[in-house]
């Protein structure tokens, strides 16, 4: 993939552009993320094993408000007030 020469070139790129004291911390602050990223994709992929094959995904939906103009066809209290 990269060769050594490269790898010490982006190293020294690295430095350069994010200086000596924050590489660290950015290097700290990439592995969470990574690890974080790694851990919901094998939540995310037990999921759906879990689930099995053709069941049926569910996505929630904030509930209506029955009283909002054009929510279910129901009138809203304005809308009445105003007939």
């Amino acid at each position: 993939m990269f060769g050594i020469s490269e790898v010490a070139l982006l190293v020294i790129v690295a430095v350069v552009i994010f200086g000596a004291r924050k590489l660290p911390e950015l290097a700290r602050s990439l592995g969470k993320s990574a690890r974080i990223l790694k851990s919901e994709a094998r939540a995310l992929k037990s999921d759906r094993s879990a689930g099995g094959p053709g069941t049926a995904s569910y996505v929630a939906h904030p509930p209506r408000d029955e009283g909002a103009p054009g929510a279910g066809g129901h009138e809203g209290a304005r809308d009445r007030d105003r007939s």
